[in-house]
């Protein structure tokens, strides 16, 4: 028995230590976490010291990392925000397929290949690794950012894509007959997937993890959460999509759920492992010697479709309105090919549409072009000088100084900024709304460009001065992003929040802000003291009713936050009290 578990343990500690020594050593060479887990996984794999032989079984089940980083991708877009990003996935994302797919498969036939081969070879190109480029826009904390929102909507539409690519190289095999008599089958049955999925999302999961809730057994939520999205990925693979799509949906899905939070956090650990073990696998299956023996004309297909994709993905960028700056970024984020393409390659080595040495060789070069990447972007880095941002006729926030950082001047962020101007504090402000800020510039008000989730901006807008950092944007998940990167980066800071609703307010105080207030509490207090005023009470009755009201609701915010009860969702504000409040005691006798 003890054999056994050390033959299972064996591997598995072999791929810890492996990942424990690369990664760190990496990312202070500045090389990134994900070339070190290539390299890794090179070193102990079978073209290295050999200690792994069968590299294909661990990248099938590592393949669970990004399926569960689509979900928890899609557990932060709501479907109003997918909704509004419809024409960046539908617009930006198919040109940019198409674009690059016709000068990819153009640059095959320069270079000798079969019409087929060529557009095979192209099609797998075009699909950009999700898992590169997800892991690089949050180690650069950029997902929520306008260019990161642009990146995933690109990403969804090459996971879509996957899908009548195996159809179309099911066409195009030699005996496509049979084949392709089943498309509209196949079309069909994917519909009714992603409509069993959406009735599984509304009417079920909310209920059946109330359930689980209710056991207060947290291993049980943890597996509820594991069996969501295995399931949601087992159930589009078998309808001919891509788990990674299914499990993305099933993201959405949960968006709004009041359980949402809750597992997002159970799997957020999994997620990690399973990718950095997908990195490891993929290091794995680089098969060196074919790389050696074949290298000039795998090196002149790499930087050739490195080159010509980025090429494809530039003139998109900036036919869609995108500055040279953005533009350069994607080019280099995206140029690499993906992990679809090794699925899409199978295929069309079992379609007969290509061999077995040129599916090998075509698989290297996608596995080098995703090794090269944060070498890329590391160049870029150096070769393109910062810029600050700017719109036109506003000016970017750069080396502010005040005690207060003021992000978000909307008409919240207005009102909360007038007691400190008043008393002559000097805020300085940013908002990412170039209206906004043309409009306060007329009445004589200075703020500055700039995107408070990021980083970068945060240091220009002087975050590393200020006492008082306030986070008044209108946008939740932004807000609650912001809250988060300025605790962790700035603790000098009292950091105060606006707060869309109850449920939001108990993230925020989770999340460190020190103060939060829901942007509707006390206006509707105000109102409801003035509607007792007019039915009789006078002014201190009114207010002291009032007062209590306030006090048992903060009472009852601190048991939620301490003892982890999240309101339902449906019921924003949910502060009115479980019994009856006490009439208020007044000085006036029995008679009167």
């Amino acid at each position: 028995m003890s054999s056994e578990v050390s033959q299972t343990l064996g591997p598995i500690v072999t791929l810890l230590g492996a990942a424990v020594v690369a990664v760190p050593l990496f990312r202070k060479l500045g090389l990134g976490s994900v070339l070190a887990y290539f390299a890794a996984g090179l070193l102990v794999g079978p073209s290295g010291v050999a200690l792994f032989t069968d590299p294909q079984a661990i990248l099938h089940v590592s393949e669970l990392g990004v399926v569960m980083f689509l979900f928890i991708i899609g557990l932060e877009m709501r479907p109003q925000r997918l909704w509004s990003l419809r024409q960046d996935i539908f617009g930006l994302g198919l040109a940019q397929v198409l674009l690059c797919t016709a000068l990819l498969s153009g640059l095959g036939l320069l270079l000798g290949l079969s019409a087929l081969v060529a557009f095979v070879g192209a099609a797998g190109f075009v699909l950009s690794s999700t898992a590169v480029v997800a892991q690089v826009l949050n180690e650069r904390g950029e997902t929520h950012t306008v260019a990161g929102q642009q990146a995933v909507s690109i990403l969804l539409l090459e996971d879509l894509a996957v899908v009548p690519l195996l159809i179309l190289v099911a066409f195009l095999a030699p005996d496509h007959t049979a084949t392709s008599s089943n498309g509209w089958q196949s079309v069909g049955v994917a519909l009714a997937a992603v409509a069993l999925l959406y009735a599984a999302g509304r009417w079920v999961i909310n209920p059946v993890f109330a359930l689980l809730a209710a056991s207060r057994a947290r291993e049980v939520l943890t597996a509820g959460a594991l069996l969501v999205v295995l399931g949601a990925a087992l159930l589009m693979e078998a309808a001919g999509l891509s788990m990674a799509m299914g499990a993305f949906m099933a993201g959405v899905l949960l968006s709004g759920s009041s359980y949402r939070h809750q597992i997002e956090v159970d799997i957020e650990p999994f997620k990690g492992i399973l990718l950095g073990l997908f990195f490891l696998a993929v290091g794995m299956s680089l098969d060196l010697a074919l790389v050696i023996q074949q290298w000039m004309f795998i090196g002149v297909v790499l930087l050739g479709y490195m080159a010509v994709k980025a090429v494809g993905i530039y003139t998109v960028a900036r036919l869609f309105g995108s500055n040279r700056r953005t533009a350069v970024s994607r080019m280099t984020l995206f140029a690499q090919g993906g992990e679809f393409a090794f699925v899409l390659f199978a295929a069309a080595q079992t379609q007969g549409l290509i061999d077995a040495p040129t599916q090998a060789l075509l698989s290297a070069v996608i596995i080098l072009s995703m090794a090269l990447t944060p070498l890329v972007l590391i160049l870029a880095k150096h070769l393109i000088p910062a810029e600050s941002p700017s719109m036109h006729d506003t000016e970017a926030a750069l080396d502010l100084k005040g005690k207060v950082l003021l992000i978000g001047f909307g008409r919240f962020g207005q009102i909360a900024s007038q007691g400190l101007l008043a008393q002559g504090f000097e805020v300085s402000t940013i908002d990412n709304n170039p209206d906004r800020i043309r409009d306060a510039a007329r009445f004589g008000y200075k703020v500055y460009y700039g995107d408070g989730a990021r980083l970068d901006i945060l240091h220009a807008s002087g975050a590393q001065h200020a006492q008082v950092i306030m986070v008044c944007v209108d946008d939740r998940d932004a807000c609650m992003h912001i809250v988060t990167l300025v605790k962790s980066e700035f603790p000098q800071a009292a950091v105060l929040a606006r707060a869309y609703d109850r449920l939001h307010a108990i993230e925020l105080i989770q999340a460190g802000a020190d103060v939060q207030q829901r942007e509707t509490l006390e206006s509707a207090l105000s109102l409801g003291c003035s509607a007792l005023e007019r039915l009789g009470l006078d002014s201190a009755e009114a207010r002291e009713v009032i007062d209590n009201i306030r006090l048992r609701d903060q009472e009852r915010l601190t048991i939620q936050v301490c003892e982890g009860i999240k309101p339902d969702p449906t019921y924003a504000s949910q502060m009115l009290a479980p019994e009856p409040l006490s009439p208020v005691r007044t000085t006036s006798s029995p008679g009167q």
